[in-house]
């Protein structure tokens, strides 16, 4: 039995005509795969608070792939995923858009080796893991300004996501940064942070997710000029002491 015959797909099927997006059927069980291992492995370690298959599909998967709604992934694009956790969005976005040359940064050793894990077992190539910081890989030279685009789900304001994100862009690229709340105020915070870090506020991509009351927003900065050296600061300031 395929597990495309084990699980009804149909409605994420949907959801991605709805953002554009039309998958392979081995893309399918690629995702479908994924979501068995991510199930399987959260038995051991805390991965992810959504478990049920739907809510998986919709607001891991689905919500990855929204980045569409920002920009074009499909093209060959260089990318890092900055605190994936799980995977989320860099190696989803990689199952849907294999030309991607994707970079998954993670601080927590047992995520990187779920990460290696799911990708050996769906055959991808092109995608890399990095155990550690950003605040330390962000000053290696084959890290910094290497990438033409950084995106991040991770829980934090924009200041301190932009302090941890933009140095790894290159000038003329972008870092997205998924919201799930309207984040007026913040991102008014936000401003003189982004600015000092090279990048400008380019749109906010603001919707619901398909077929659901889900609410996102998709913020886009572009860097327009190179980060000082002295950012990111060492461990833990960009968090306890945003830039404003």
């Amino acid at each position: 039995m395929t597990l495309k015959e084990k699980h009804d797909s149909a409605l994420f099927e949907k959801d991605l005509a709805d953002l554009g997006i039309t998958l392979s059927k081995d893309q399918i069980e690629q995702f479908l795969r994924y979501f068995e291992l991510l199930v399987e492995w959260n038995e051991k370690i805390n991965l992810t608070a959504i478990t049920e298959y739907g809510d998986v599909l919709k607001k891991h998967f689905v919500d990855s792939l929204s980045l569409i709604k920002a920009l074009d992934p499909a093209k060959e694009l260089k990318l890092i995923d900055v605190g994936t956790g799980a995977g989320f969005p860099g190696l989803a976005l990689k199952i849907a858009f294999p030309n991607l040359k994707v970079t998954l940064l993670d601080s927590l050793n047992k995520r990187i080796l779920f990460l290696d894990e799911v990708i050996s077992q769906l055959g991808l190539s092109g995608v890399e893991t990095i155990h550690g910081r950003a605040e330390d890989f962000a000053g290696k030279p084959e890290y910094r300004e290497a990438y033409d685009l950084c995106v991040s789900r991770a829980v934090a304001n924009l200041s301190t996501l932009s302090e941890y994100c933009l140095p790894f862009v290159k000038v003329g690229g972008s870092f997205v940064a998924y919201k799930s709340e309207k984040i007026e105020e913040e991102l008014g915070q936000a401003q003189k942070a982004i600015s000092i870090l090279g990048g400008a506020l380019k749109k906010q991509a603001e919707f619901t997710l398909p077929s659901s009351d889900v609410y996102r927003n998709l913020v886009v900065i572009e860097k327009e000029k190179s980060t000082p050296k002295k950012y990111p600061r060492k461990a833990g300031m960009p968090s306890k002491e945003p830039l404003h």
